[in-house]
Parts: structure tokens; C-alpha cells; sequence
């Protein structure tokens, strides 16, 4: 700098406020061509200082820029930078012996804070002017200014690491360099709040204006950890600005960058809250408002709260340029849902920290859900057809799906069909329709449901709310949406409801039940009486061993309560309980939910079709092979007693005839050896069990026998459940004292053995059915009896006063609960899938047929050995059976038939000559 410039610049700083004025037109430019050509920032920075405090108060609103900030604020940016590079090479080698390097930081430090300085007095100077400014009149002031502002910052974010543990030595200059930051931060968003722009802009202005906004934005991304209070002022700043100038800027604005951000700083300041309480429950401060650390969880859940709402408000201004960042939205839901009850990955927090973050973070939501809803792509992300989920967002997904279902009732036809359609054409992206996705989901959330968890329920009559199960709470809302369905979704309703009937897990199968029925309760008597029909036309159909007959049963059941009388009787028109072809039907039927003339009309028919079962049975010669219709007559007894607390004597009597008849009918050998006997000897159980005080002592003592020596050998669970089931309901009746020694040994026996069984299931069904007995018997002499073990004492000793052996760790139990839903998700698929195969049309089949000839069976090759054997085998049991038959026998029983001795006879003709057969072979 030559002397005659440093003579001006001497004498400008003397200059008054007149000389200023005066002089303005030509020092300013002679000014600003110093400032610009100096190479030392000491220069530079004096240069500035004068321009800035002495000749800047003094231009006038239309120079400014061109002028003045055009000309020296590049230039100060530039100067900031190089001054900042300079720390940022020389800082890691810092420290108190080394003074010389440590004067020069920190005199470096001191021309930084002077920068901003005049920085400073430039916005001082535009929010003096009583005229609001257009942005073209000051565009160099804040791009310039941002860019300072942003370095400044991340140099104090950094500091730590910029001064390698040494901060100390500069802490007060940086402390120093950050208030003025600060102050002139705020000073710059006043002067923004003033500048206006009409909507005839031109591009380069709104161009400015964008890029005021994308600067805002990387500060807020770098003082997110350094003021509470300054980065939630420039975001409240950023989105008013966004709001301002929406019509101008919504085309050119980062949404993207954005949105993210605002989600970042959510989820950030929730962790944070989080963390904060797990820390203060575990230092027992949670009741203590003036710690230092409630007061920091109170700011940083004020900060949750404000950017769940500022995103909320975002989305709902800007929400069709948002629809690429469907899945971030998606998963800051369900970060947030995670993290709160019934969640399992929740933790536990005191209940008062719980609900400030509950109120921050979790109330918001319900609001930040509605301004997605009528995105396609957020439907079409949350109804994706196979959906993969962290198990832990398993259930808030399922609970984002129920909230959704009851917002749409506010929502206009096109969200709703959007919803609840699905997808129908092939060039949409693949959706389900709303209500399959629920009961997807439902089923998905295994762990949950075993728990349970628990969910607030819906306040009746006044009452408080108590808590339910994650069924019932699904069930609720479900049926809330079904009241207010329209009509034209009702189809699509209809089939979601039979799709999830008919899946494999039985929850959700009775989840859907549970919404069918109400659908039928408040719909009209007709449309009960169209499903009833339906779901008898599927049982009618259905495979009798299939898990699909079940869950239509069951439904079945439910659905006839609902009929009108008129209908039931039409029901027995349309699936007459005479015909054999209807007999799924009436068995899956309760008769005590039919009118009282519907139930005599299909008890008689039921009752006749037994009894005409059973007569061509007899007529047939008692043969094996007619077994089948014996199992018919059983299965129609069985469904006119089923379900009823006592049974008339009109029923009663001709149900007890048919079946002792078939009780002295039965063989242990042969129910070994015959699975359909097995099915019979279940259903003789069954219906026995019901009619037990109908029952002769005669009776109760063969079906003993009998089951004595089906159950001593190896004989299937579900014939084990069933006599336990028979087993237990003994305890309901007094023996005689004359049959006491015949039967009381053998029920003693029986318990023993099966409170014994090696199956899991069995014995808990056994100490059920044991425990049962006990309280109803007048034989107690059974109970002692029956625990000659002491391990069997002990077990039930246990089962009855409650005592776990063993207690299980919440950890342990939740991780063998979620090992328990992957094996039982796999069998769920493979069951389905097996399934699907074996329900294939028959049009399918017949077709295949038609189009190529069935190739012959193979012809099975046996050892004549294995021939002898297997008819000596057939031969030795009904020999058997026979003759357990004839020693069974009473006095009050009728005599053997007449033509029984000489087919004997002829049988012992036949064995003599098979004999002799033999001897000649040899």
C-alpha cells in the first residue's frame, strides 16, 4: 500500500458524518478498489472496518449493492477462508510452550471475530433503512454472510479435534467468535424476515432465494448439536421462508435434502430423549423436575416435538414433490412405534417421562399418518404383497395399518379406493387391499400375541380404559371400519374375510371370524342368511382333515346364533340333515342356537339317520369294511348331544341303545390294527363323554376294558385326548356298589398311565382331566389310587397348587418365543402349500386325465412269507375280537345270534382242512 493510501485511509477514520456524506461519491470507489487489491489481511480487515462503519451508514438502498456489497463481500468470504485455513494447518501443533505459534492462533482468532464484525455492521446497516429491501438490492449480503456463518460454526463443532485436547488455550477467543456468529445469525434472519419478493420475479431472484434456503439448511445440518435454540430458530426461519415463497421456490427447493434432514433431527433428538430416561431412571432422578438432567430431557423433548411438527407441516405443504421419500417417512414411523409400548423392544421408562415423550413424539404421528395417506406410493409401500420387516417393526406396522384404517372414514372416495381396492390392473404396482393387509400382518405379530402385549382398549359407559389384548384390540378397530364401510367396498371386505378364514394360523382365522360375525350382527337378517349359506357350501366341500374345515366350522357355529328362525329353517331346506352328502354341515352346528321346532326337525333327522346307519351296519354282518357307516351314525349322535347341558330323554335313550350297541361292538386288537376303528372308538368316547350319566355301570366297564387295552399299547394323541376327555366326565357319576370293583381299578389304572404319558400335551391334558375328576367324584378312593407313583404324585401335587418348576427369564422366554414363531411360521407355509396341492379343481384333474391315459399301478411284489403272514394276522383278530365279544358278555345281554355255532363249526371244518393242506405241503 503506497503512503498516499494509507494518508486516505488515516483521514477517512477522522472523518465526521457531513465529510462522509459529502465526500461518498468518490472515496466509496477508491475504497473499495484498496480493499480488493490488498494482499495482507491486516489491510484488509482495517479497509473493511472503515468501509463498513464510517462510509457504509451513509449509502443509500439502491447503491448499496452495486457499490459496496458486490465489491467487498467476495472478497471478505475469500479473506475468512484463507484465514481459516491458516488454523487449520498450524492448530495440531499447539500448546502452552509453544507461545509464538499460540500468539499467532490467536491473534487470527481476534481478525475473524473482526470480519464478522463488519459483516455485522453491513445487515445493521439494511434493517436501519425504513424501506424494506428487495432481495436484488442486497443479494451478495446473505449468500456471503451464510457461507461465514456455516464455516464458523463447523470450526466450533470441531474445535476439539481442530486443537487436539489443547482448547483451552483459545477457549475464550472461540467462545468470543461464536456469540458474534450468533448475533449476526440472528441479525441476518431479521433482515430476510424484511426482504420481499412479488410473484413476478425473475429467475436469478428466485434462484437467490433457493439458495438462501439450501444454505439455511447446511447450517442447520451443522449446529444441530450446538445450540438447541439457534438451530430450532433457523428451522422454524427455513420453513417460513419455503411457505413464503412456495409458489415460486416448491420446483427448485432439495425436498429430498429436506425432508431427511427433518427426520434426521427427529429421530435424533427422540434417541436422545430416550437415552436421557433410561439414564435417569437408572440414577433413580426420575422424580426429581430440578435435576439438571430433567431439565435437559424437557429441552430435547421440546426439540422432538418441534420437528415431528415442523415434518408434519412440511409434508402437508409440499406433499406431492415428497412422494420418492415414501420409505423414510415409513420408517421414522415405525422407529418411533418401536420404542413405546406394547413394543417388546421398548424400554421401560418412569411413566411420567414416558408420557412428555409420548406427547412429543407419539402424538404427532396420528397427524403425520394423515398427510400420507393419499400418496399412492405410501400405499404402495406399506400394502406391498410381500413386505420384509425387522421382526422388531413387525408390530408397528401392524398398528400403522389399524391407524390408517380408522382415519380413512374422514378421507374422500379416491383415498379410500386407493386403500381398500388393492391393486386391479397389471400395470399397477402390486398392493393388497387394507383389510388382507391387517390380517397379514396380525399374523406376522406371533410373539406379540403370546406374551401378550397389551394395547389401551375403548373407554364404555364411562369406564376408564382398560387394557386389551393385541386380538381384541385389532378386532375393535376392525369392526369400527366395517360399521363405516361403504357399500361398494363391501365385496372386497367380503373376501378378505374368507381369505383369512381359510389361511392356516388359527388366531388370525378366528381374528377374521370374530369380524365376520359382527358383520353379519350388523348387517341385515338377509345378508346373514347369504353368508351362512356360503360357509355351509364350503363345508359341505372342504376335506374333512383339513385345518380349513376347522376354522369354517367354527365360523359356521357362530354364524347360525345369529339367524333368524325363518332362515334356520331354510337353512335345513336348502342342506337336508337327512341326506349323507349334508352331514359336515350339521356336525359343525350347535342345535342349541337353533329355534326350538328347527332343532326337534334336524334332532329326528339326525337321530333317524344314526339309526339307519347303524341297521344296514348290522344287516351288513358287523364287516370292517362297512365301518364307515358306523362312524356316520357315531358323528350324527355326536352332533345332536354336542354342546348341550343336558340331553332329554327322548335323545337321550335311543343315543345311549346305539351306543352300547357299538360299544360290545369293540375290540382293542382291532382298533390296533384298523385306523378307521380308531376314528370310531374317538367319536364312541366323545359321545359317551356327553351322555355318561345315561350310561349304564355294564357300559362304563366295557368301554374301560376297551380302553384299557387300546391305551397300553401305542395308540395316537388325539385318541389319547379323547379319553381323558371320557375319563373326566366319570367324575360327574355315582357307581354302583355292585360295579364298583370292575370299574373304580380300571379308571385308577387309566389315570395312572396317562398322567404318565411321555406327550407334553397329554399329560397336561391328563392332570386337567385328573383334576377335574378330583373335584367332582364321590370316589376318592380313585385319586389315591391313581398317584401310586411318587413322581406322578408329585406332578400333580404341583399342577394343582399352581408351582412352576422351573422360572424362565423374560430374555430367555422372548427369544424362545421369537425361535418358536420361525418354526411355526415355516410349518404354517408348508401346511399352506401342502394344501394348496391337494385342493387343485378336480376340473384340473379330470382334464389331465382326459388328455393322456392313467398309466397302470406296479404291481407290488411279495415274499409268499409276507402273504402267509399278513392273512394269519387278519385271521387272529377278528378271532380275537370275537372272542372278547363273547366273554364280555351279561347275563341282561341278549343271547348270541343263532347262526353264530355253526359258522363257528364250519370255521373249524376250514381250519382242519387248512392244517392237512400244510402237513401234505411238507
Amino acid at each position: 500500500m503506497s503512503q498516499s493510501d494509507a494518508s486516505l485511509l488515516d483521514e477517512v477514520e477522522q472523518w465526521s458524518p457531513e465529510t462522509c456524506r459529502r465526500e461518498l461519491p468518490s472515496v466509496l470507489p477508491k475504497l473499495t478498489s484498496l480493499h480488493c487489491e490488498s494482499d495482507s489481511w491486516e489491510e484488509h480487515i482495517r479497509i473493511l472496518r472503515i468501509i463498513t462503519h464510517v462510509v457504509l451508514p451513509h449509502v443509500g438502498l439502491s447503491e448499496v449493492e452495486e457499490d459496496c456489497f458486490s465489491k467487498i463481500l467476495p472478497k471478505a468470504v475469500l479473506m475468512f477462508h484463507r484465514l481459516m485455513k491458516d488454523i487449520m494447518d498450524q492448530a495440531a501443533g499447539l500448546s502452552s510452550q509453544n507461545t509464538e505459534l499460540r500468539d499467532f492462533l490467536r491473534t487470527i482468532l481476534q481478525a475473524l471475530v473482526q470480519i464478522i464484525d463488519a459483516l455485522s455492521a453491513c445487515v445493521h446497516h439494511v434493517c436501519s433503512l425504513e424501506e424494506a429491501p428487495d432481495l436484488h438490492r442486497i443479494r451478495s449480503l446473505p449468500t456471503c454472510i451464510l457461507t461465514v456463518l456455516k464455516e464458523t460454526f463447523q470450526h466450533c463443532k470441531d474445535s476439539e479435534v481442530v486443537y487436539c485436547g489443547r482448547l483451552s488455550l483459545v477457549a475464550d477467543l472461540l467462545q468470543g467468535l461464536f456469540k458474534e456468529a450468533y448475533a449476526l445469525h440472528k441479525s441476518l434472519l431479521e433482515v430476510l424476515e424484511k426482504v420481499s419478493v412479488d410473484s413476478r420475479a425473475s429467475d436469478e431472484e428466485v434462484s437467490d432465494i433457493v439458495t438462501v434456503i439450501h444454505s439455511l439448511l447446511d447450517i442447520c445440518s451443522v449446529i444441530s448439536n450446538l445450540d438447541i435454540a439457534l438451530h430450532a430458530n433457523t428451522w422454524k426461519f427455513l420453513i417460513k421462508q419455503s411457505l413464503k415463497y412456495r409458489a415460486l421456490v416448491e420446483e427448485h427447493l432439495r425436498h429430498g435434502d429436506l425432508s431427511s434432514s427433518l427426520c434426521d433431527n427427529l429421530l435424533s433428538s427422540f434417541h436422545s430423549c430416550v437415552e436421557l430416561a433410561e439414564q435417569m431412571q437408572l440414577a433413580a432422578l426420575q422424580d426429581s423436575t430440578q435435576s439438571t438432567e430433567y431439565k435437559l430431557f424437557q429441552k430435547t423433548a421440546k426439540m422432538c416435538r418441534f420437528f415431528a411438527n415442523t415434518l408434519v407441516h412440511y409434508i402437508k405443504e409440499f406433499k406431492y414433490f415428497l412422494t420418492k421419500y415414501c420409505s423414510r417417512f415409513h420408517q421414522v414411523y415405525l422407529q418411533i412405534l418401536s420404542k413405546f409400548p406394547p413394543s417388546l423392544s421398548a424400554p421401560a421408562l418412569p411413566a411420567a417421562l414416558s408420557g412428555e415423550l409420548s406427547a412429543a413424539a407419539l402424538v404427532p404421528m396420528d397427524a403425520f399418518l394423515l398427510q400420507l395417506l393419499p400418496l399412492r406410493e405410501f400405499a404402495e409401500l406399506v400394502l406391498q404383497v410381500d413386505l420384509q420387516l425387522n421382526p422388531q417393526h413387525e408390530l408397528p406396522h401392524c398398528l400403522l395399518l389399524v391407524s390408517v384404517m380408522g382415519q380413512l372414514s374422514s378421507q374422500p372416495e379416491e383415498v379410500l379406493q386407493l386403500w381398500f381396492a388393492g391393486s386391479r390392473f397389471p400395470e399397477e404396482t402390486p398392493r393388497l387391499p387394507l383389510y388382507k393387509a391387517v390380517f397379514d400382518r396380525f399374523r406376522r405379530c406371533h410373539v406379540e400375541r403370546k406374551v401378550p402385549v397389551l394395547l389401551p382398549g375403548v373407554m364404555l359407559k364411562g369406564q376408564a380404559q382398560v387394557q386389551v389384548s393385541l386380538h381384541r384390540h385389532i378386532c375393535v378397530q376392525l369392526c369400527a371400519s366395517v360399521a363405516a364401510l361403504l357399500p361398494e367396498h363391501f365385496p372386497m371386505l367380503e373376501r378378505c374375510l374368507i381369505d383369512a378364514v381359510l389361511q392356516a394360523d388359527t388366531q388370525t382365522a378366528l381374528l377374521a371370524t370374530d369380524v365376520w360375525c359382527f358383520t353379519a350382527r350388523y348387517g341385515s337378517a338377509e345378508l346373514c342368511f347369504h353368508h351362512v349359506l356360503l360357509v355351509a357350501q364350503l363345508v359341505k366341500s372342504c376335506p374333512s382333515d383339513c385345518y380349513r374345515m376347522s376354522h369354517l366350522g367354527i365360523l359356521l357355529k357362530r354364524l347360525v346364533f345369529l339367524m333368524t328362525p325363518k332362515h334356520q329353517e331354510q337353512l335345513v331346506e336348502r342342506f337336508p340333515p337327512s341326506e349323507l352328502e349334508n352331514r359336515a354341515v350339521w356336525q359343525n352346528v350347535l342345535f342349541r342356537a337353533l329355534s326350538q321346532d328347527t332343532r326337534l326337525r334336524v334332532e329326528t333327522h339326525m337321530i333317524r339317520l344314526a339309526q339307519s346307519a347303524l341297521t344296514a351296519w348290522k344287516n351288513g354282518g358287523y364287516k370292517l369294511v362297512h365301518v364307515d357307516q358306523v362312524n356316520v351314525a357315531l358323528l350324527s349322535v355326536l352332533s345332536v348331544v354336542r354342546g348341550q347341558t343336558s340331553v332329554t330323554d327322548q335323545l337321550a335313550q335311543p343315543a345311549v341303545e346305539m351306543l352300547t350297541d357299538v360299544w360290545f361292538r369293540m375290540s382293542p386288537a382291532q382298533v390296533q390294527s384298523c385306523s378307521a376303528l380308531q376314528d370310531t372308538l374317538q367319536l364312541l368316547l366323545s359321545a359317551t363323554a356327553v351322555l355318561v350319566k345315561n350310561t349304564g355301570p355294564h357300559v362304563l366297564s366295557q368301554a374301560l376294558s376297551c380302553l384299557d387295552g387300546v391305551v397300553s399299547a401305542a395308540c395316537p394323541d388325539h385318541l389319547l385326548l379323547a379319553a381323558l376327555d371320557f375319563l373326566s366326565s366319570v367324575g360327574k357319576i355315582f357307581v354302583p356298589p355292585d360295579s364298583q370293583s370292575q370299574i373304580l381299578p380300571k379308571l385308577s389304572g387309566l389315570f395312572g398311565l396317562l398322567l404318565d404319558a411321555q406327550s407334553w400335551l397329554v399329560q397336561q391334558r391328563a392332570l386337567e382331566a385328573f383334576s377335574f375328576f378330583a373335584e367332582n367324584t364321590n370316589h376318592e378312593e380313585v385319586i389315591s389310587q391313581s398317584l401310586c407313583v411318587e413322581e406322578t404324585k408329585t406332578r400333580v401335587v404341583h399342577y394343582l397348587s399352581k408351582a412352576l418348576r422351573t422360572q424362565e427369564d423374560g430374555e430367555l422366554r422372548l427369544q424362545r418365543l421369537r425361535d418358536e414363531s420361525l418354526l411355526l411360521q415355516n410349518f404354517l407355509q408348508k401346511l399352506e402349500s401342502a394344501e394348496a396341492v391337494c385342493s387343485r379343481p378336480a376340473a384340473d384333474s379330470e382334464a389331465a386325465a382326459a388328455s393322456e391315459p392313467c398309466p397302470k399301478r406296479a404291481r407290488q411284489e411279495s415274499s409268499g412269507e409276507e402273504e402267509y403272514s399278513r392273512h394269519l394276522q387278519t385271521a387272529e383278530n377278528a378271532l380275537k375280537a370275537l372272542q372278547v365279544l363273547l366273554q364280555g358278555k351279561r347275563r341282561s345281554d341278549p343271547p348270541p345270534p343263532l347262526w353264530l355255532e355253526p359258522r363257528l363249526q364250519e370255521l373249524q371244518t376250514l381250519m382242519t382242512h387248512i392244517t392237512s393242506c400244510t402237513s401234505t405241503s411238507t
